[in-house]
């Protein structure tokens, strides 16, 4: 379709609402996603929970209505006021979302279209359609109820899906529960799951999406995917962030299990090459951290390749002891580094580095807080990633061609470093229990190393096929177009 008449009063103009869960790695692809519809003629109310939206006020996000047909809202998450500067405890997060969105959702899109009855300019729009973050499925059941055309986005990775999917099965299976806590360290992880189609019949459990590693039947996070999975056939289409190249294979699976898939990735590609520089919507920020300019000025005095990136993400937490094993394997390995340190790394404590690595290090390394990633990876210096393997994080190293060295936590981290370190050979792996010795000699061989020119060859091969996807007029942006005439304008 191109784009709708420009004219603000055309009758067909779209009006879409759309809710991502209310973490990072959640709202950056939504609000990308919700930059492209803009860009193509809809009316857009972005809804963050409250806790958020203080967080993107503070951290000087502008979000006072200063773009036409760009709006954003806030609705409650059922949790206790807070006002701290870190990610809200999530199964706590995913309890409140799964048990109280719904209603609160339903009445704030009533509110919208009772502000667009009641304005006699015809500026305001009646809601028409909403994109619902798979993990709100009260978005996605809203929809539904309201009578709204509803398409759903998936922010993880194919591969991740396609191991939440299988949660039920592992229950049928007497998998899931595990039987003792022994389970989690006596090789059992290692148990091979060869029946998931699609994907490799060398699969381990340890593999699959985390939340499968307890013995509680009752886990909030495991049956908080069980019913994500279930509810997302309900819509009429699913959006994934990924591009066909990288997931053929997984795609031809769920097009079985799903509604008709669109794939629009990399989302972040995708508006940074079709989304004109001087667009209204092209400087929407969605980070939640302040984000700081100098990581990018100290790299440009580095030479190519020479500097090990370092981000945990968002969420991410570790033990102090963890914490130190990593810094000094980092350290020993001689490479200069860049490392975003979250204030809330640690576990119930500061990420506090010692003295003597700070001194170590002073001459070849630069820490923050939060830096524009996707900038910083694209930066020659950079010769590589060191990740937890979330998916915005793998998207954003394959497009700048940069290979990774993985350390997933949680969530389906796990599949992503599988499928990165067996499937595209992109990767490798640090173990769950990290020692100084392991990662000094993974980052010297990803960095110079044979096995690190076989990444880098693999990565940038990689890169050429997310280009050509998020290109003008590529594969990505036809899908945008489909999705907005075969399901958001039907």
């Amino acid at each position: 379709m191109g784009s709708l008449p420009p004219a603000a009063e055309d009758e067909r103009r779209p009006h879409a609402v759309m809710i991502p869960y209310p973490s990072q790695g959640h709202v950056t692809p939504m609000l990308k996603l919700a930059v492209l519809l803009h860009t193509r003629g809809f009316h857009v109310t972005f809804v963050n929970n409250e806790f958020n939206h203080r967080r993107l006020l503070r951290a000087g996000r502008a979000l006072d209505g200063g773009v036409p047909g760009f709006r954003f809202a806030a609705i409650d998450d059922g949790l206790p006021p807070s006002d701290a500067d870190a990610t809200q405890d999530v199964p706590a997060l995913c309890h409140s979302v799964r048990t109280t969105c719904l209603p609160r959702f339903k009445a704030l899109v009533a509110k919208l279209d009772e502000e667009a009855d009641a304005d006699a300019s015809g500026a305001a729009r009646r809601v028409t359609c909403v994109v619902a973050d798979s993990t709100v499925a009260s978005g996605i059941l809203a929809a539904r109820e309201l009578g709204l055309r509803c398409a759903t986005l998936w922010t993880a990775s194919a591969c991740g899906f396609m191991g939440y999917y299988h949660y039920k099965h592992l229950l049928d299976r007497g998998i899931f529960p595990l039987k003792s806590e022994a389970e989690l360290s006596n090789g059992h992880l290692d148990t091979t799951v060869d029946w998931i189609p699609s994907m490799p019949t060398d699969l381990r459990l340890r593999d699959l999406p985390s939340f499968v590693r307890t013995t509680d039947r009752d886990d909030i996070m495991f049956n908080f995917f069980v019913d994500v999975t279930a509810t997302m056939p309900l819509a009429s289409a699913v959006i994934i962030n990924t591009f066909d190249e990288l997931d053929a294979p997984l795609m031809d699976t769920m097009t079985t299990l799903l509604p008709p898939i669109y794939t629009v990735g990399p989302l972040h590609l995708t508006v940074q090459n079709n989304v004109p520089d001087d667009s209204p919507v092209a400087n929407l920020g969605s980070n939640l951290w302040k984000e700081q300019e100098e990581p990018l000025q100290w790299l440009d005095g580095r030479p190519p390749r020479s500097v090990v990136y370092v981000n945990f993400g968002s969420i991410t937490v570790m033990s102090s002891k963890h914490l130190l094993e990593f810094a000094w394997g980092l350290a020993n390995s001689g490479y200069a580094f860049l490392w975003n340190v979250r204030p809330d790394l640690v576990k119930g404590d500061d990420a506090t580095l010692p003295p003597e690595f700070t001194a170590e290090t002073a001459s070849r390394s630069m820490l923050s807080t939060w830096c524009p990633q996707a900038r910083v990876l694209e930066h020659e210096a950079v010769g590589v990633f060191l990740t937890h393997s979330g998916w915005n994080s793998t998207l954003e190293s394959i497009c700048a061609g940069v290979p990774m060295v993985c350390w997933p936590f949680f969530a389906e981290q796990q599949t992503n470093c599988r499928y990165k370190c067996t499937e595209w050979g992109i990767g490798t792996e640090i173990p769950d229990d990290v020692h100084r010795d392991e990662v000094e000699a993974l980052i010297r061989e990803a960095m110079d190393g044979e096995k690190g020119k076989e990444m880098r060859l693999r990565v940038t091969e990689l890169r050429e096929s997310a280009i050509a996807s998020a290109q003008p007029g590529g594969r990505s942006m036809q899908n945008i177009d489909r999705l907005i005439d075969q399901v958001l304008l039907a």
